[in-house]
C-alpha cells in the first residue's frame, strides 16, 4: 500500500471521519499519493465508498469543484494553495503538501507549511490536519508497516 494514501486512510479511521457516500476532491494526480489516495477513497472499503474528484493546478473552475467537496485531500504540492474560499463549511480537510519556506525569524531560518492555507481554512473546518504533524508522522508509521509486512512475508 503506498505509504502516504495509507496514511491518509488511518487518519481518516481513527477519527472516524465517515466517507461512506461523501463527495471527496483530490488536489494532485501525482503517481505516488493524489492517482492512488482517488482510487483508496472510491474503494469498497471503509474509509472508502466515497464518491471521488480526481483534479490539479490546471482543473478549470477549480475552486467551485472544491468547494463542494466533503472531505479536501490536498496534494498539489504548492505552498498554502488551498485558500478558505475553495473549502464548503464544515469540510474535513487533509493537507498532504509539506514545504520549507524561508523564514528569518526562525532559528533555522525556515518554516514549513502546507499546501493549505491552515490559519484561515481551518475556521470552516470540521476537522483538519495540521503541517507539521499531521500526515507526515502517519505516511513515517505505514513505511514501518509495509516494512514489517515485506520481512514477515519473507
Amino acid at each position: 500500500m503506498p505509504a502516504t494514501p495509507n496514511g491518509v486512510l488511518e487518519m481518516l479511521k481513527r477519527y472516524n471521519i465517515e466517507t461512506s457516500g461523501k463527495h471527496c476532491v483530490v488536489i494532485g494526480r501525482s503517481h505516488i499519493v493524489g492517482s492512488p489516495m482517488s482510487i483508496l477513497m472510491a474503494r469498497n472499503g471503509n474509509p472508502g465508498n466515497a464518491t471521488v474528484t480526481l483534479t490539479h493546478s490546471r482543473t478549470s473552475n477549480l475552486k467551485e469543484i472544491c468547494a463542494t467537496a466533503d472531505i479536501l485531500i490536498a496534494a498539489v504540492g504548492r505552498p498554502l494553495f488551498v485558500t478558505a474560499d475553495m473549502v464548503k463549511e464544515g469540510a474535513v480537510v487533509v493537507d498532504v503538501g509539506i514545504h520549507r519556506v524561508e523564514d528569518s525569524s526562525k532559528k533555522s531560518g525556515f518554516k514549513l507549511l502546507g499546501d493549505v492555507d491552515f490559519a484561515n481554512v481551518s475556521e470552516k473546518c470540521s476537522h483538519i490536519s495540521p503541517v507539521p504533524g499531521g500526515v507526515g508522522p502517519m505516511t513515517i508509521a505505514s513505511l514501518m508497516m509495509n516494512t514489517l509486512s515485506a520481512i514477515e512475508l519473507k
